[in-house]
């Protein structure tokens, strides 16, 4: 799956009647539950990512793609794009 093809799924699950703001607030309250999972990880469990913590990652990495998606719609944005300048801007420090 493209980056575009994930956006147009994420963009007809859409439901919300605050563009940008209910997205970004989302964004933030998923990478800050994805930290705090991490934050388990290495606090309470020496650093060992068990099957079912890698399963809860994968689910709130999905859920801050999901977000950045629905970011990325209401500013007329395509994923693909953002993540071409991303990766274009990532080899220029490099």
């Amino acid at each position: 799956m493209t980056f575009d093809e994930y956006q147009m799924y994420a963009r007809e699950t859409a439901l919300y009647n605050t563009p940008i703001i209910y997205p970004t607030l989302g964004l933030c309250g998923k990478v800050g539950e994805y930290a705090n999972k991490m934050k388990e990880v290495f606090g309470d469990n020496n650093g060992v990512v068990s099957k079912e913590m890698y399963n809860s990652l994968l689910n709130e990495l999905g859920d801050v793609l999901w977000y950045v998606s629905a970011c990325a719609s209401d500013l007329g944005m395509d994923l693909n794009s953002v993540a071409e300048v991303n990766i274009e801007k990532i080899r220029q420090k490099k």
